[in-house]
């Protein structure tokens, strides 16, 4: 992916509380600031729909942007002792992995600013491997894995969409967070988790790229998740949420039970590897738009896909086609450009939501509401481009997919609940802060906001914050 000049790095943090603690992460923001590479953004798109897709394999022995969003990394520690880790949040895989000693063409350092470190088994009191016979890598690949003994590792390897790889074995190793002991303050706590051991990296992964991390942490629906680890040990509900905010930037992304601000919520699609929902109805300016009758085949988990980690919105070339000309249809004048060769942008000094249409989702019980500013992002000066894009996510059958990504979902809080398959969302000011539940005490706690990157910003009140809060204990 291009570089972009100017990139700046937003410090936010990633809350989490657990059965005996609310846990902590500082997390980062890749992207921000309008003068960035558009075809960065496609890129990093191509990308996170690679990892959206992947799949995981078992081969024996191994394994630019709108100004206001982008991709989310956090900060965590592993081992005993603790060292800390650059992962992205990706809530399109399942699997927290982090480069490992002794890998090959694992990345040494970073563009975006910080030192990479490889995790050593050897150099961890509390690390052991994962066999092959272990529950988790039966359950992870549904069954043994043919060749692979009972006391050999469990094995992990993942190809993305954009041609990278990881690959190594599965450890057991303590993930350590700072516990929230009350509203804003911690100390530190840890839980065991199960993680890869990267042993091999190639593509986007690898050390040839500026984008590198130590890895990545995923928040998918797989047992195999952080989430689902420390779910099923009975410490947390599998219930997320975030909120990300295009105005000052940063937000909420919190795991556990919001008590406010209230919301409505749409079912899931069940047995699914993401979080995909049926879409009703698509208006422009309550124009209808005639959708694909395989959108509405919730047997075969069509539909709507809702992903946090992806930029812009992606929709099938017969509903694009459709909206594009009733996008620009109240403006016959503009003079179109193609920018970057993918992007159509125009030159634009009127105020948006005056001067285009509202399009809206209509999904069972809900409703999404796309306001031009929402689907409109500058480019440079009065240059703005549209949102919108050609799908390419497909299924096996070859249909294109609706993929909705931060473009369309910011200033809005979303809540993913697992544990009674909806999601749902409201309008929502993502600099403010929410109210959630801690279901051990019975405590409420409302989250406020922070920055780590500068303590004098804090003390002039920009708020750039990016919280993860895992608050909803379950009872002992």
């Amino acid at each position: 992916m291009d570089r972009v000049s100017g990139l700046i790095l937003i410090v936010f943090l990633l809350f989490v509380d657990a059965s005996n603690a609310n846990l902590v992460f500082p997390v980062q923001r890749k992207f921000n600031g309008p003068h960035r590479s558009l075809d960065a953004i496609k890129a990093h798109d191509d990308r996170r729909r690679g990892r959206f897709l992947a799949a995981i394999d078992v081969p024996l022995g191994g394994n630019g942007l709108p100004s206001s969003t982008g991709l989310y990394y956090t900060k965590v520690g592993l081992g005993s002792p603790a060292k800390e880790f650059y992962v992205q949040v990706d809530t399109g895989s399942d699997i927290l992995w982090v480069n490992c000693a002794g890998c090959t063409a694992c990345p040494k350092k970073s563009g975006l600013g910080m030192d990479l470190t490889l995790y050593d088994p050897n150099g961890s009191k509390t690390s052991n491997a994962v066999p092959c016979g272990d529950g988790f890598c039966t359950d992870t690949y549904s069954g043994p894995i043919s060749g692979c003994k009972q006391d050999m590792s469990c094995p992990y390897s993942i190809t993305y969409g954009d041609g990278s790889t990881t690959s190594g074995s599965f450890v057991n190793d303590s993930l350590t967070f700072d516990e929230v002991s009350g509203n804003l303050h911690t100390k530190p706590d840890n839980s065991s988790v199960i993680f890869g051991c990267g042993a091999k990296q190639s593509g986007s992964l690898s050390s040839n790229s500026d984008e590198a991390l130590d890895g990545i942490i995923g928040f998918g629906q797989a047992n195999s998740s952080v989430l689902s680890q420390l779910a099923a040990s009975g410490k947390v509900k599998r219930i997320f949420s975030h909120c990300l905010d295009s105005h000052h930037g940063g937000g909420i992304f919190s795991i556990g039970q919001v008590m406010e601000p209230k919301f409505n919520t749409t079912p899931l699609v069940p047995r699914m590897a993401h979080y995909n929902v049926i879409l009703k109805d698509m208006d422009v300016d309550g124009e209808p738009i005639l959708l694909p009758l395989y959108l509405f085949d919730s047997g075969s988990g069509r539909g709507t896909i809702i992903d946090s980690g992806t930029t812009l919105a992606y929709l099938p070339l017969s509903i694009y086609n459709q909206l594009l000309p009733k996008v620009l249809g109240r403006q016959p004048g503009l003079k179109l450009m193609i920018v970057e060769d993918q992007f159509t942008c125009f030159h634009y000094s009127d105020k948006l939501d005056e001067g285009f249409p509202v399009v809206k989702f209509h999904f069972e019980g809900l409703s999404l509401t796309v306001h031009p500013h929402d689907y409109l992002f500058l480019y440079k000066e009065d240059i703005y481009c549209i949102g919108w894009q050609k799908s390419s996510t497909q299924t096996k059958e070859g249909r294109d997919l609706i993929l909705i990504g931060d473009l369309v979902l910011s200033n809005k809080l979303v809540v993913y609940d697992l544990e009674n398959m909806v999601i749902g969302w409201t309008n929502f000011n993502c600099s403010s802060s929410i109210k959630v539940k801690d279901e051990k005490s019975g405590s409420v706690y409302t989250v406020g906001a922070h920055d780590l990157s500068s303590a004098s910003t804090v003390l002039i009140g920009r708020i750039l914050t990016f919280f993860l809060l895992l608050i909803a204990m379950l009872s002992t």
